[in-house]
Formats: structure tokens, C-alpha cells, sequence
């Protein structure tokens, strides 16, 4: 069986800590900021968990680089 090779782009995107958590930046935050309300550009401003099965499925993505 060959080498499972990692996703690159998903590499980049999303962050898989010490303990197995898959951590990912939240979209809309980059640019057009007064269009938004204040409470929505604080909810932008954290960094989102992924779980269940998309976290597992990101895990298996990046398994080389683990």
C-alpha cells in the first residue's frame, strides 16, 4: 500500500494540537469589517474546534504531518 500523502491545503488551513483537538480560523474576518456588528467581529476574532466526524476525516487528510 502506498505512502498516505499530506493534504496541503487542508495543512494550512487547520492546526491539530498536542492532544488531537483540530483547530481552524474562522471565515470573514479579513477584510469589510464595518459592515459587520461589533458582537459578530468578536465572535471572528477566536479560533473555532472542529469535532465529530469532520475532525476525524481531517486527521486522516493530514496523517503524515501528525
Amino acid at each position: 500500500m502506498p505512502k498516505l500523502k499530506t493534504r496541503k491545503a487542508i495543512s494550512k488551513r487547520m492546526k491539530i494540537t498536542k492532544t488531537g483537538k483540530v483547530l481552524r480560523h474562522r471565515p470573514g474576518s479579513r477584510h469589510y469589517k464595518a459592515g459587520k456588528s461589533a458582537g459578530r467581529r468578536r465572535k471572528l476574532r477566536g479560533i473555532a474546534q472542529l469535532t465529530g466526524k469532520v475532525a476525524k476525516n481531517i486527521k486522516i487528510l493530514m496523517a503524515p504531518g501528525i
